[in-house]
């Protein structure tokens, strides 16, 4: 029974450790790269894997429980909400940065961003140009 233990708390700090060190290369992604969007996929990819990982770590090493099903409810939340909330700050910064085209690349045939009055964009191609 000692075996066992002790071959769960290993793989138990095995999954912290991997967490920890997805955590540090997390933080270097979010202080190298330059861009918004860039940075945020770093810690969003950091964020979801990160917590995963060393909450199953937690889960190994406090065995099965009710404490271990409310760790398995919070990974299964932040992998839903993480992905998702990430995925709509992006879109804005995508749909608000008039200047998108230095960072990434546009589809071809955008020419400017133009607002109507009710704040909605409206991509102007050279399609549209070309018909007025």
């Amino acid at each position: 029974m000692i075996v066992v233990e002790w071959l769960q708390f290993i793989i138990g700090i095995g999954f912290l450790l991997t967490g920890l060190g997805v955590f540090v290369v997390q933080v270097f992604g979010v202080f190298k790269f330059d861009y918004v969007l860039n940075r945020m996929h770093a810690a969003a990819m950091g964020d979801t894997l990160g917590i995963g990982v060393s909450l199953v770590g937690l889960i190994i090493l406090s065995g099965w429980n009710f404490t271990s099903l409310k760790m398995a409810l919070i990974i299964v939340f932040l992998w839903n909400a993480s992905p998702v909330s990430s995925h709509l700050i992006a879109r804005l910064e995508a749909i608000t940065n008039p200047r998108l085209e230095r960072h990434c690349e546009v589809k071809e045939g955008v020419t400017e961003h133009v607002w109507d009055e009710n704040q909605k964009e409206i991509i102007r191609t050279q399609k549209a140009e070309e018909e007025e």
